[in-house]
């Protein structure tokens, strides 16, 4: 076990590591402070021309990191949304750095107002072990848009993949544009109390909170991307089977290791039994059997697995009925898990109670819509929340009197993908936004300009107060 002193030489050591990346990047940024729409479109593509020209080095990584992650899941949840939300960006970034023009009111005039879109300087990311690509780049896609530098903190969890992306940035990337920052908790904590002019931190509410302590030291603001309980609600006018496959593809998706997973079902009572045999029939059409399954991915390391294996055997020593969906006793030597769908389950138990984070789905009963919306507002807002119905009034009822990071309506996961619309939590789910229109946002500063010409009209305004134009002017004005 290290001694305190050891642990403090550790830290300093990190610090002096970090502190001269950064001052390399604040350096270069001032020499550079407004980069060309082109220089911010070069590094994209380059960015996207990089990764996609590795992607067979980074499926076989992330898959050494998981012990068997789906390649397809990895093209589907890693490299597809980089590519997508690059090639958005590229084509809309001239629009979104333009200023904009502003109304002045009569009695400022003549001047006009403009909002100018400056980068902010030096981007901290902090990335979890999920998906450690698209979670790094992602948000490095809004802050080079939006013109910054960045310096990227990969999870220790995913030591191939991290190892990996470092080495690609480094050999095609200016260090003061792009650095790449690998260690453990240790330096991930070092990293979060840097003077940084934005970070962003996608991970657990319970870290999210450590992070968002340090920066505030810094003033440093920061988009928290965490997590919580992700409902799905089923409602009565849906087909069960329809509804249950789309709920069984985004929880079975990187073996439920994400944040927006449906983390636990609103179902009617009278139709909680059909749900399971429906959820048994959808996964086992997906996956015939889960030993030596590429198409199903591992727990990520035996850590999270005896995790996860404590919230089943916790739910049985509860009272809760527990249906396993899929080969159970899994043979290839893999952390392959079956789902488990949990019934009865009480709210004093932990698999209802912490985000889950695996394929572990717990079912609550409902006998009206209206309950099962108050159980979601009884609870920690969530970073998505997912409602199957046809039906327009229940969705507009829905959508008016529940808060969620977002929302999809009859499907789940897949409004990540869209990259013309705000990803981001509320609350405990996490603060601010990210993703196309919005990231850019997120790493810029909308500066408020106002210009004024020859013309001074402002004087009728000055003292010494209460002679006859200015009470006519207040007279205009003032109503």
């Amino acid at each position: 076990m290290a001694t305190a002193v050891e642990s403090m030489t550790a830290a300093q050591d990190t610090k002096d590591t970090l502190r001269p990346v950064l001052e390399r990047q604040q350096k270069a940024y001032r020499a550079n402070p407004m980069p060309s729409k082109e220089e911010r479109i070069r590094n994209l593509q380059k960015l996207k021309q990089v990764l996609l020209g590795n992607q067979d080095a980074i499926i076989q990584a992330i898959s050494e990191d998981f012990a068997g992650r789906s390649p397809q899941e990895t093209l589907l949840g890693e490299l597809m949304p980089v590519a997508q939300d690059i090639n958005t960006t590229c084509k809309k970034l001239g629009k979104w750095m333009k200023p904009s023009k502003r109304h002045v009111g009569q009695h400022l005039q003549p001047a006009k107002a403009v909002v100018h879109y400056q980068p902010l300087g030096v981007v901290g990311i902090m990335v979890p072990w999920n998906y450690p690509v698209q979670l790094a780049v992602l948000p490095m896609v809004g802050a080079l848009a939006a013109g910054n530098r960045v310096m990227v903190k990969m999870s220790e969890f995913t030591p191939a993949t991290a190892e990996l992306f470092a080495k690609l940035m480094k050999d095609n990337f200016p260090e003061d544009l792009i650095s790449v920052i690998n260690g453990d908790a240790s330096v991930a904590a070092e990293f979060s109390k840097q003077p940084f002019d934005h970070l962003l931190f996608t991970g657990s509410t319970q870290v999210g909170k450590l992070v968002m302590r340090a920066a505030a030291e810094n003033l440093t603001p920061v988009t928290l991307e965490l997590g919580g309980k992700s409902p799905a609600i089923v409602a009565d006018d849906v087909d069960l089977a329809e509804a249950v496959e789309r709920i069984c593809f985004g929880k079975s998706f990187n073996a439920g290791q994400t944040c927006v997973a449906p983390d636990y079902i609103l179902c009617p009572r009278e139709k909680q039994a059909a749900f399971i045999e429906a959820y048994r029939n959808a996964f086992e059409k997906m996956y015939p059997k889960l030993s030596n399954n590429s198409d199903y991915t591992s727990i990520v390391n035996e850590r999270q697995y005896q995790r996860l294996n404590k919230l089943v055997e916790k739910a049985k020593e509860g009272g809760a009925g527990v249906h396993v969906i899929g080969e159970d006793g899994v043979d290839d030597g893999s952390r392959r898990m079956p789902l488990h769908i949990i019934t009865d389950a009480n709210d004093d138990l932990a698999v209802m109670k912490e985000e889950i984070f695996g394929p572990i789905l717990p079912i609550v009963p409902y006998d009206n819509f209206n309950e099962a919306l108050e159980y979601v507002n009884d609870r920690p807002r969530p970073l998505a929340l997912y409602l199957f119905s046809h039906e327009n009034n229940c969705q507009r009822k829905v959508l008016n009197n529940t808060h969620s990071g977002g929302v999809c309506i009859n499907e789940t996961l897949l409004h990540v993908a869209v990259d013309d619309i705000p990803f981001g939590g509320i609350g405990p789910s996490g603060m601010g936004h990210y993703h196309g229109y919005e990231g850019f946002l997120t790493f810029t500063k909308a500066k408020g300009t106002f210009i004024k010409g020859k013309f001074n009209a402002a004087k009728f305004m000055y003292p010494p107060y209460g002679g006859l134009l200015g009470k006519i002017i207040f007279k205009l004005f003032v109503r």
